[in-house]
């Protein structure tokens, strides 16, 4: 079975590139901590709901594409 931390942080990563955007950017436009944001998408940290909304939102997707 996939580890779903890692496929969360691959998309995360993957969205924020396509955005030309570095961690910093989105822990800025998240309201996150850019340590939390490495840490995500290296899938070594569980991602709460409330925080997953907020890196969609800033990214401007779907919260259900972070998941595909």
């Amino acid at each position: 079975m996939p580890d779903i931390k890692k496929i969360v942080g691959q998309n995360i990563k993957k969205y924020r590139i396509e955005k030309g955007w570095k961690q910093s950017t989105l822990s800025s436009e998240s309201s996150l901590n850019r340590t939390y944001i490495s840490q995500i998408e290296r899938g070594e940290k569980n991602i709460g709901l409330v925080n997953l909304e907020k890196i969609a939102k800033a990214l401007g997707i779907n919260i259900q594409k972070l998941f595909s």
